[in-house]
Order: structure tokens, then sequence, then C-alpha cells
């Protein structure tokens, strides 16, 4: 199991060394599509909690280590050899699928009526409050 921000690094890294920068938005999508994956599989990505927040679900240490990019693409690389080659196996066609969707559909994909962050940010009600993963992996 990794930490939020060393998986971060490492899409990040991806996405910008094959010239497909994202935006924290976008990254926050990808991370919680990563989660739900693992979580189908009875395992988890990362164990920071994925928060519901107005645009959909967040986990607040990535979003704040990356927030100073702003709505910009992120364009930094790192150093992030730590993931396994097993790992990028499941990680990598999930973030090339997803860095290619518009940041807003994301947006609108994790919206769902009924899905884990609609349930849990109940109109405003239940924001920046944790998601539950079995909720996430229950998720269609």
């Amino acid at each position: 199991m990794y930490t939020a921000v060393e998986l971060s690094k490492y899409i990040v890294s991806k996405c910008f060394t094959e010239n497909h920068p994202i935006s924290n938005l976008q990254l926050q999508k990808i991370l919680y599509y990563i989660q739900k994956e693992y979580l189908k599989n009875d395992s988890r990505a990362f164990a920071d909690e994925i928060e519901a927040w107005q645009f959909g679900p967040v986990v607040p240490n990535s979003y704040y280590h990356f927030c100073a990019f702003g709505a910009m693409p992120i364009t930094s690389s790192y150093d992030s050899a730590d993931i396994s080659a097993n790992d990028k196996l499941l990680i990598n066609p999930i973030v090339v699928e997803k860095r290619q969707m518009d940041p807003w559909q994301l947006v609108d994909d994790t919206h769902k009526p009924g899905g884990a962050w609609a349930q849990v940010y109940n109109n405003g009600l239940g924001s920046h409050t944790v998601i539950p993963v079995d909720l996430i992996k229950s998720e269609e």
C-alpha cells in the first residue's frame, strides 16, 4: 500500500513525461478510480481517506500537496520508482483512460445519483466528510 501523495507523484510524473499533464481536479478523480479498482480486489491502493467535496471525491493530503497549481496542469516530475510493476499494470490503464476525459466529465461521473460521493455529500450537508470505503467498493 502507498500513501496518496506517493501514488499522486507517480501519476503526475507519468502524465507529465507522456506530454499529457493533468490538473489537481483530474488527479483527485484518478485517485478515486484507482482506489475503487483496488477495493474491488479486496485491497487498498492507499490508506488515506477520500472525502466528499463540492466537485467530487478528494484525497486531502494529495490535494493540498498540489494545490499551488490551482486549475492549471501540474508540470512536475518526481522520482517514483517505488510503485511496483504489478501495481503499474493496474494503475496505468486507469490513468491513461481517465486523463483523456474532460475534467468536468470526471466530475459528472463521480457525482452520479446514488453513488458513494452523492450519498455522503448530500447536497452539501456532508461536505468534507469521509466517504466510507465500503460505499466506494459497492459503487457500480
